[in-house]
């Protein structure tokens, strides 16, 4: 039993909180800053996708290997890794570097951390608590995630403040602030360095095939959520936070302050749906609060094209932000629920996997979809597939309880 285990809980608090102050700040400039520099609706797409696809990959890697090596060293590692994204963009190379070092440095633009951080930590929070309390850890640590989120997205209007208190050029301030994210990937490793070996599921042992640690039992589970959660990150590729801004920047005209304000909101709103969403599953159960919560935003989410005016479209997005992430604890909370502690890595890896390469290939197409059919094709598309996620994960898993329901 771990004796401190608030101390290990409050450190990957902590690093969640930084990595996504990262993370929520690039979701709102990293579409801009690629069109200021001149890259097409289509290159735009590419490029967070490439950082999507590298951070698929290291999944991967983590759902084989972080048990084997350390859940600890394999957090540190990612965390340094992550520097390269911020680099890259403050040294603008050509669009085959550029790509290559996103791939590298996992750079996200969804605007909500995606990482194979995210879904290595998803691994570790259930087993430093008992199963009641469980959803709530979950809850509190994607709090503390989206409340790190909505400080970043608050963040994006810096370059513009520098570029008026300083007189340095805008790309010279996105320069400054690229660095400025760099370094702040290498401070959320220091919070991961002091974790106790609780947080490990033990060591010694030969590397087994990708896999083999898993029951069959649960194979079966994995694998039917995996294809669904699928579906729902395929949509959610189309709706990144750098696609959304990079569509209110051109269809209305905001300024990226404005979109800061806005996308600071938004976090806040998902911070709040956490909590919301631990309460909420305590009395109708955690499928019921995944479905129930995440099918009207998406409704909402397709209303938003056809409004008439910014106003109306923040306000119907604001709705939609308000309930799309209360499946966010509640789908972790479940899955860690189904499997055997010791195959929780394995599942958050490869359900999160599934999650990050159909959100690159969302992105991919719907740059692809900006550009030759609709501006907001996306909105509309990713939205439809969203809902019909939810009418399936009902139909599937509505009555396959967690024990603290049974």
């Amino acid at each position: 039993m771990n004796p401190h285990p608030n101390r290990d809980l409050i450190l990957i608090n902590v690093a969640g909180f930084l990595r996504s102050f990262g993370v929520g700040f690039m979701g709102v400039v990293l579409g801009i800053y690629l069109f200021r520099v001149g890259l097409s609706s289509l290159f735009i797409g590419l490029i967070i996708a490439a950082g999507l696809a590298g951070s698929a990959l290291a999944t991967i890697v983590m759902s084989l290997v972080a048990d084997r090596i350390g859940r600890k060293h394999f957090l540190v590692v990612l965390s340094l890794m992550s520097a390269v994204g911020g680099i890259a963009l403050a040294t603008t190379p050509g669009l085959p570097v550029l790509a290559t070092m996103a791939f590298v440095g996992m750079l996200n633009g969804t605007g909500t951390d995606r990482s194979a951080a995210f879904a290595l930590d998803q691994a570790v929070v259930p087993g430093l608590v008992p199963d009641p309390k469980r959803t709530w850890n979950l809850a509190l640590y994607n709090l503390f995630l989206d409340g790190g989120g909505s400080l970043g997205a608050l963040a994006a209007g810096l370059p513009i403040l520098l570029e008026s208190h300083w007189g340095l050029s805008v790309f010279s301030s996105y320069r400054v602030v690229f660095f400025g994210y760099s370094g702040l990937c290498l401070a959320v490793a220091a919070p991961y360095l002091f974790l106790s070996p609780a947080v490990e599921i033990g060591s010694g042992s030969a590397l087994a095939p990708f896999g083999a640690r898993i029951a069959p039992e649960s194979k079966t589970i994995v694998a039917k959520l995996t294809t669904l959660f699928s579906l729902d990150a395929f949509g959610g590729g189309f709706l990144t936070d750098a696609l959304v801004a990079y569509w209110f920047f051109r269809r209305f005209g905001v300024a990226e302050h404005d979109l800061g304000i806005v996308f600071f909101t938004v976090h806040i709103l998902n911070a709040c749906s956490h909590l919301g969403a631990a309460w909420l599953a305590r009395h109708i159960g955690l499928v019921n609060t995944m479905v129930f919560t995440h099918l009207p935003s998406s409704l909402f989410l397709i209303a938003v094209p056809f409004a008439p005016s910014f106003k109306w479209a923040v306000l119907l997005f604001l709705c939609r932000e308000s309930l799309v992430e209360m499946d966010v604890p509640t789908r972790q909370s479940y899955v860690a629920a189904l499997v055997k502690p010791s195959e929780r890595t394995f599942a958050s890896g490869v359900t999160n996997l599934a999650r990050n390469v159909f959100w690159a290939a969302g992105s991919g197409a719907a740059g692809v979809m900006m550009q030759v059919l609709s501006f907001s094709a996306p909105l509309l598309i990713g939205g439809g597939i969203k809902v019909t996620y939810d009418v399936l994960l009902y139909r599937s898993f509505h009555g396959l309880k967690p024990p603290e329901e049974r």
